[in-house]
């Protein structure tokens, strides 16, 4: 399922973010943001429905958290067209679990940089070196590197909810030659999956519990399916509207080609809280922590970024350009580490609840980051560090 960084029209504020105004609080207004997102339109006004059913924000600068702040419901409706009485809806937690959707493509791309670094394989390696199977149908040119980078030429994505993982893999031709053109796909994350586990010996829920989310104590971060009582509910997945006819999905994964593999895939599957994702903007920005080399992280957080968009004002607001990279998740959830400032931004939404929006809206996203550049400019408690 796409759904590129960067691709949508930013809502948000330009990058550079607004001037400065006397007597502004930038944290509060973070808070009565996020408390608008789940909110109905008002009667007559542009929109037909919340940004989401509901968010949990966390915003910090370094080991400081600023804003932890939970709204809206983790299931407001019972089916596309019932929305559950206000009794029996739900609340959000700063403990609720989300489907991370395609933020799960940074664990993927953190557990292949940790591959580099130990010497099994190459940025420059063939693929068809560890995978002798992706060389058909003209991929033998596609390297490491053009995966992590999305510069392999393949298209976006192929309907494995329909069968064929991953022979559909192995026969798809690259679309123009490799390093030729940036485009966002979900297949070259699923291919780097195949070479992990590949390489390592270990599949892939086991290989990012074991050498990423256990170093970095995130114990709310694991592949589905998940407790639905823990779990916000995502979408009411029908036909023609979504790829599957699922129904209400609340603690299974909503990306329909992940949940043909199993729920455990490395473009997307993983659920998490807030406070874990925190976990890892933490440890990048203390150049790794226990999980990546510093040079690493450096690699991974400059442009093009590997694994990672890097300055993206689509949805990192006035924290993009100066090297701010993260990650967006169709379902609505976005990470954002800005090495310059020492801040960070997690969003955890579910706006495809009860139903994916069209078009999608990073508005909310770029909004809040700005918002967060904003405070970390203008109080005088926190390094003022040229945003």
């Amino acid at each position: 399922m796409s759904d590129e960084p960067g691709a949508v029209p930013a809502g948000g504020p330009p990058p550079g973010g607004a001037p400065r105004a006397a007597g502004r609080d930038p944290l509060g207004e973070l808070v009565r943001l996020t408390d608008a997102l789940p909110r109905d339109p008002a009667p007559g006004t542009a929109g037909g429905r919340a940004w989401c059913g509901g968010a949990v924000l966390l915003a910090g600068h370094r080991d400081r958290t600023l804003v932890r702040h939970a709204t809206g419901w983790a299931a407001r409706w019972a089916a596309h067209d019932r929305e559950l009485p206000l009794a029996d809806r739900e609340p959000v937690t700063p403990d609720t679990l989300f489907d991370l959707a395609s933020v799960t493509k940074l664990f993927t791309a953190v557990a292949t940089v940790q591959q580099l670094e130990r010497g099994r394989i190459g940025a420059e390696d063939p693929v068809g070196d560890h995978l002798p199977e992706f060389r058909a149908a003209g991929k033998d040119a596609i390297t490491v590197r053009h995966l992590l980078t999305h510069t392999s030429g393949l298209r976006p994505e192929l309907p494995f909810h329909e069968g064929g993982w991953p022979e559909r893999l192995w026969a798809e031709a690259p679309l123009d030659a490799p390093g030729t053109t940036r485009r966002y796909s979900d297949l070259n994350l699923l291919t780097l999956h195949l070479l992990l586990e590949r390489v390592t010996g270990r599949p892939l829920d086991a290989l990012l519990h074991e050498e990423v989310t256990g170093p970095l104590a995130m114990a709310d971060t694991r592949f589905g399916p998940v407790p639905a009582a823990r779990a916000a509910a995502t979408e009411d997945q029908w036909r023609p509207w979504a790829k599957a006819d699922r129904g209400m999905l609340r603690g299974e994964v909503h990306d329909e080609n992940a949940a043909a593999l199993g729920g455990v895939a490395g473009h997307a599957g993983l659920f998490a809280t807030a406070d874990d994702l925190a976990r890892l903007c933490r440890a990048l920005l203390a150049g790794g922590g226990p999980v990546l080399r510093p040079g690493s992280v450096d690699l991974m957080l400059t442009a093009p970024g590997l694994g990672f968009a890097v300055d993206q004002p689509s949805f990192m607001g006035a924290l993009a350009g100066g090297g701010a990279a993260g990650h967006t998740g169709f379902t609505g959830t976005s990470l954002v580490v800005d090495r310059r400032s020492g801040g960070f931004l997690v969003l955890l939404a579910t706006t495809v609840h009860p139903v994916r929006p069209a078009p999608a809206d990073s508005g909310p996203r770029a909004a809040a980051a700005t918002l967060l550049a904003q405070a970390l400019r203008d109080s005088p408690r926190l390094p003022h560090a040229g945003v």
